[in-house]
């Protein structure tokens, strides 16, 4: 018969080892995320956007449901009639190349029976070539599992780089087509750089926490084992359609998971080498940790998911397809660390501490040192501290109305400059913006002539002619129009109203769809979901908070304190990108994507804080209980802070300013909530209102 402490070994053997047979089912799964992406604006939109049924009608004018999404093709230089029949001549060669060394060719996803054309520049210094991909194939995989998009851009250049020498031209692949491919390779280095980046600066930030050479592999192998399991998960429901995946929300998902995770690990360990200071048997001192912090962890991990979950209220498949996937990331790094890392800490023993292993001598080690030192500062001036701070923060808060977030366009999306973007600004030099990639509208086919009078007054307005040879299809026919600007750009975006109100006032039926159309209903749905999701996500934080804490007063102090903290990071991002990083702008999802992980994020160390000072301040008061709650949290909550800045930093690592963006918003945001607002900012403002802070529970009528 087992003994008392032999049977709590035997069950955390046997966990581990359910945990590896979970690791080895959901690990592969987990590596094939990237191939059930989706990374197309337009596949994003809900379906009443004006932009997908234009979309939807236009398909009918094409054999079956493709449509054209096209890749450009720019060779720049003088021009002669000899290189204009090369290029002409090389043409159809282009649909037998091959692709990742695989048997697929480039002709396999064109649109069938549509040619691929090219057309001189008036200034006779460059040729366009249109090559009219199928836009259904986006979604693709090639034999080998890899996209098709990115290998097709990659063959056509290497082609074009060959031929250009022939014609002394210069090449550049552009157009949607070769943008969106770049973005595919930019994406790409999430599932391997992104990862382990991610791994390694966790891993150097828990050697230094810990001060031991094997401590460290423990929250690290367990925040790996959550990864796995969520992105096994992930695959599984992304696989079956049931959720929508892109290359952002996959980075996130690996960030959120590694940060959430070490964080929760992190304070179990920390409370767990508290108490064995207390306790001679280990088991004992994880019975008295884990009773202090299960809640807290399920309370955070909870208001994290479901914030994250009231994405799902988005009008952007790409923006409520990341609600469930992080969620998942959250409850899989909540599960793993309250039943795999007590497990192996158990199996272990205290030696794993070493060289500071913890003897069980009675002494409250975490009382001591910085973090008490700044907790009685703080006590014995709460006044000056709130006032101090608060009006900091309220300062950086009024410059977050200079925050230029209405929208950016895909040539400023990249921290660098691909060929493609370099390609897209060369196009604008030599033909009108939009060339290639027209702007289309589908109208009564008895009305074309007096809608295409009406938008070609309409701003931004350079052509209007009749597409597919004027093709009347169940009465309806088909008007592209050509922009000024870049289709994909916000100058083009803002075009769209005009236009529909022209097209509309000759034909009532008329539907404006094409990319510069895309872009701008996703903008449009962006800003309803701004101001509908950020609201429902307040309301739900404060009443977790407010059964938590069991008092309203402490729910509202907190979420106004998160709440400051958020604008006044914005504030400093509004400097930040507009005068340091020069970005063109800002994507108009970032203030929601922002305010969801700051607040749900940054509310985790007010949880870890105000649970330990409620339960100090049932034993010793509340004025007691904030400087020892202070004093014992500081140490582990600086470093959970540290952790997940790091880890959300890592995003810069990927070289798209919306992700440049968030990372730098949440890094420095949650060392504000860590370093100012949890350590400064909230115990002031508790030791000013008292212990009226915990009404109305019982706690109140305490001191």
């Amino acid at each position: 018969m087992l003994t008392k402490s032999k049977k709590p070994l035997a069950l955390s053997i046997l966990v581990v080892i359910a945990w590896f047979m979970i690791t080895g089912v959901f690990g592969p799964l987990f590596g094939k995320l990237s191939t059930v992406q989706e990374n197309n604006n337009s596949s994003f939109l809900p379906k009443g956007a004006e932009a997908t049924l234009a979309s939807d009608e236009i398909a009918k004018f094409s054999a079956g449901t493709a449509f054209n999404f096209p890749t450009l093709i720019l060779l720049e230089g003088q021009l002669t009639p000899e290189a204009l029949n090369k290029v002409n001549a090389h043409l159809e060669s282009l649909r037998s190349l091959t692709l990742a060394d695989t048997q697929a060719k480039v002709g396999d996803y064109l649109l069938k029976n549509q040619p691929i054309v090219a057309f001189p520049s008036q200034d006779q210094s460059a040729i366009l070539i249109n090559i009219p991909l199928d836009g259904e194939t986006l979604g693709k995989l090639l034999p080998n599992e890899e996209p098709v998009l990115p290998a097709l851009i990659e063959a056509l250049r290497e082609d074009m780089k060959e031929f250009a020498t022939v014609v002394n031209l210069d090449p550049y692949v552009t157009g949607p087509g070769g943008l969106l491919g770049d973005l595919f390779g930019a994406f790409g280095s999430i599932d391997t750089t992104l990862l382990l980046t991610t791994l390694g600066v966790v891993a150097f930030i828990l050697v230094f926490v810990y001060r031991s050479p094997i401590l460290w592999i423990i929250p690290l192998l367990s925040a790996v084992f959550a990864l796995s399991l969520a992105g096994g998960v992930v695959y599984l429901l992304a696989k079956a359609d049931i959720i929508d995946v892109d290359g952002q929300s996959q980075g996130i998902l690996s960030i959120l998971v590694v940060g959430a995770a070490t964080d929760y690990a992190l304070l179990l360990i920390s409370r767990y080498r508290e108490e064995l200071h207390h306790h001679e048997d280990r088991f004992d001192a994880m019975r008295a940790a884990y009773k202090g912090v299960w809640e807290p962890i399920l309370a955070s991990g909870s208001t994290v998911a479901i914030s994250l979950l009231m994405l799902l209220f988005s009008q952007l498949s790409n923006s409520a397809g990341l609600g469930p996937i992080g969620a998942i990331g959250i409850a899989a790094s909540v599960f793993t660390i309250l039943t795999l890392l007590p497990a192996l800490l158990l199996i272990f023993g205290r030696w794993i501490f070493w060289p500071r292993t913890p003897k069980s001598d009675g002494i409250d080690h975490m009382t001591g040192g910085l973090w008490s030192t700044i907790a009685q500062r703080v006590a014995n001036n709460p006044r000056k501290s709130w006032i101090i701070t608060g009006s900091a923060l309220l300062i950086l808060a009024f410059f977050s109305t200079t925050l230029r977030a209405d929208g950016i366009g895909t040539v400023d999306t990249f921290v660098s400059k691909p060929e493609s973007v370099v390609g897209q600004s060369l196009l604008e030099k030599h033909f009108p913006g939009g060339e290639g990639d027209p702007t289309q509208i589908v109208v009564s086919a008895d009305k074309a002539l007096a809608v295409t009078q009406a938008v070609s007054k309409a701003p931004g307005v350079d052509e209007v002619v009749p597409a597919n040879q004027g093709r009347v299809v169940g009465g309806k026919t088909i008007l592209n129009v050509t922009l000024d600007k870049a289709p994909d750009s916000v100058e083009a975006g803002n075009y769209i109203p005009a236009i529909r109100e022209a097209a509309k006032a000759a034909d009532a039926s008329a539907l404006v769809g094409g990319t510069s159309a895309v872009y701008f209903d996703v903008r449009t749905a962006n800003d309803r979901d701004n101001k509908t999701i950020i609201p429902i996500i307040l309301l739900v934080i404060t009443i977790i908070l407010g059964f938590l804490l069991r008092s309203i007063i402490s729910a509202i102090v907190l979420l106004g304190t998160v709440v400051l903290s958020y604008f006044a990071t914005l504030g400093v991002c509004a400097l930040v990108f507009n005068h340091a990083f020069g970005f063109a702008g800002g994507d108009n999802a970032f203030p929601l994507f922002a305010f969801i992980f700051l607040v749900a994020l940054g509310i985790d160390y007010n949880i870890f804080l105000m649970t330990r000072v409620r339960e100090e301040s049932a034993k010793v008061g509340t004025r007691e209980g904030v400087i020892k709650g202070v004093a014992v949290t500081g140490g582990v909550i600086t470093s959970a802070g540290v952790v997940l800045a790091a880890t959300f930093a890592v995003l810069g690592l990927i070289p798209l300013v919306p992700l440049a963006e968030l990372g730098f918003a949440v890094a420095f945001g949650v060392l504000l909530d860590t370093i100012v607002v949890r350590s400064i900012l909230v115990p002031a403002l508790v030791h000013e209102i008292g212990p009226k802070i915990w009404w109305p529970s019982k706690l109140a009528q305490r001191g």
